[in-house]
């Protein structure tokens, strides 16, 4: 899903977790035709049931059958970030520092697309992500990671 139709969809779903009282921790759309999968990342302090993500997803099926924002099928799920929490606000990157990470970029940085290490923060005025690896500090650009998650331990 290209850059601007996910952004709308994040601004139509964002609002209604929200309003059910849990943070929207971030989603992943993956087409793969007839068996295409929209999944919705939520959480709250307390951490996250089985019943709270079918009171998300029972909510989120009304908005999204009217609304209509994704064209031909596919399934919604919803679910708990879980240990492997998956960081896709830049906010979260900072959030999470001192957490060891696995960053996968869009395109490769000195030949290289993958990263592992120790989160070390962010430079909010470069939008920059600070990873740590083998005790050398590697900034990364925030607008060309691709995925990112915190490695559970």
């Amino acid at each position: 899903m290209a850059g601007r139709a996910q952004t709308q969809l994040e601004e139509l779903i964002s609002p209604v977790v929200v309003s059910l009282g849990y943070e929207f921790v971030g989603m992943e759309y993956l087409p793969q035709g007839k068996h295409s999968l929209l999944r919705i990342y939520i959480d709250k302090s307390e951490g996250i049931s089985v019943d709270d993500c079918g009171t998300v997803s029972h909510q989120l099926s009304g908005v999204l059958e009217v609304e209509e924002p994704i064209n031909g099928h596919y399934v919604l799920e919803v679910s708990s970030p879980g240990l492997d929490r998956p960081l896709f606000k830049f906010e979260d990157f900072d959030r999470f520092s001192g957490n060891n990470v696995q960053i996968r970029l869009q395109v490769p940085l000195d030949g290289r697309r993958n990263f592992k290490g120790l989160l070390a923060g962010v430079k909010a005025d470069d939008q920059l992500v600070d990873v740590a690896i083998d005790g050398e500090i590697i900034s990364l650009p925030w607008d060309r990671i691709e995925k990112a998650r915190l490695i559970a331990e």
